[in-house]
């Protein structure tokens, strides 16, 4: 079910393209709401608009905005360009038209047809949007081109992080590719099959990270969690002949017990789901914790199914100074959570040698 008010815009509260955030007048309050532009076209103080206000009622972690659906006063809004025939958020009020990379109007539908392999590039697949940042500057700051792939395990529009939008302004990733019903990347793909292919073949991108944007979904139970996409991402990576790295989401700070050490999270996605050998780089941790990981591993046959391996995270803290970025990860910030960033700098480290290797084949 969907709650929707009407509100009136009265101010912005910030602008990134494709996006804008304003306060608005919901009856006596004023509260935050959101406007994607490629749906709504241009929205501006003064506009009566309609709200979804549902995740604001239920209390959800959407950030406490309202997501803006129409402005009221405007009788039509056709900006259709030329080109493209897919549609994202298909048969629902607001379905969009993309050009994606594989049809035939693409410049890049040749590319796509031929495209079959990866070339054995590294994969960094997580399940947290909070790991992208990290993971891309240790990367990019080492040389390499870092493509990102988005999934649609969470929010949809690619436009809705802040992280991104950094990242691209900065120059640290090559570009964005948004899979499956995500939209707003540089590129569309129609699935995670041909968004992997077109970030190494299209972005020409030298490792890539694979995650959902903001705002992973949990129920508390085994099987009920966006992030279980992780194994289908892995076993795709190793489709196509890529080097399929699983990021561990690793947490002592976390009072659940489900997620502390390696979540419950990780270990049914690297136990039961996935169906092709991964690496799963862990980080050295103090004595007590990382004799917890280490049971944990044991207990869920992880050592005989993929090839682990521990490595020191410990660089990871050099980028974390970076005053453009607010990093935390479940509201948690890196202080409290230096554990989970470990495991980043370690899934970098063992990506290195394969860049490294590769790079020097190709040059050698």
């Amino acid at each position: 079910m969907i709650e929707f008010k009407q509100g009136l815009v009265i101010r912005e509260i910030f602008s990134r393209p494709g996006v804008k955030g304003f306060i608005i007048q919901v009856g006596e309050a004023e509260d935050k709401g959101i406007a994607y532009t490629e749906l709504t076209g241009e929205i501006n103080p003064g506009d009566q608009v309609l709200l979804n206000t549902t995740a604001v009622s239920l209390k959800l972690g959407s950030g406490g905005y309202h997501y803006i659906i129409a402005p009221m006063n405007r009788q039509e809004y056709t900006p259709l360009k030329p080109g493209g025939h897919i549609m994202k958020l298909r048969y629902t009020p607001q379905q969009l038209k993309v050009l994606s990379v594989e049809e035939e109007d693409s410049p890049y539908h040749e590319i796509m047809q031929k495209a079959d392999s990866l070339d054995q590039i590294p994969v960094l697949v997580g399940t947290l949007h909070s790991m992208l940042a990290p993971l891309a500057l240790l990367l990019a700051r080492e040389g390499f081109r870092v493509g990102y792939v988005m999934t649609d395990g969470a929010a949809l529009p690619v436009k809705f992080s802040q992280t991104v939008h950094l990242l691209r302004q900065q120059g640290v990733l090559v570009g964005t590719v948004a899979a499956g019903h995500a939209f707003g990347g540089d590129l569309e793909a129609v699935n995670i099959y041909s968004g992997l292919l077109a970030a190494r073949h299209i972005l020409r991108a030298d490792v890539i990270i694979v995650t959902m944007g903001p705002g992973i979904v949990g129920t508390g139970t085994k099987w009920g969690f966006s992030g279980i996409e992780q194994g289908d991402i892995l076993n795709a990576t190793a489709t196509l002949k890529g080097r399929g790295i699983a990021v561990p989401r690793i947490s002592f700070g976390d009072r659940r017990l489900r997620h502390r050490g390696i979540s419950h999270h990780t270990l049914t996605v690297l136990g039961q789901v996935t169906r092709m050998k991964a690496l799963v780089p862990l980080p050295i941790l103090e004595e007590e914790k990382q004799a917890y990981i280490l049971e944990q591993i044991q207990q869920q046959n992880i050592g005989n199914r993929h090839e682990v391996s521990f490595w020191d995270g410990g660089s990871v803290f050099e980028v974390l100074s970076h005053p453009a970025y607010s990093f935390t990860t479940m509201g948690r910030s890196f202080e409290e959570e230096q554990e989970f960033y470990l495991a980043l700098g370690a899934a970098v480290r063992a990506a290195l040698p394969i860049l490294i290797q590769l790079r020097d084949g190709f040059t050698g």
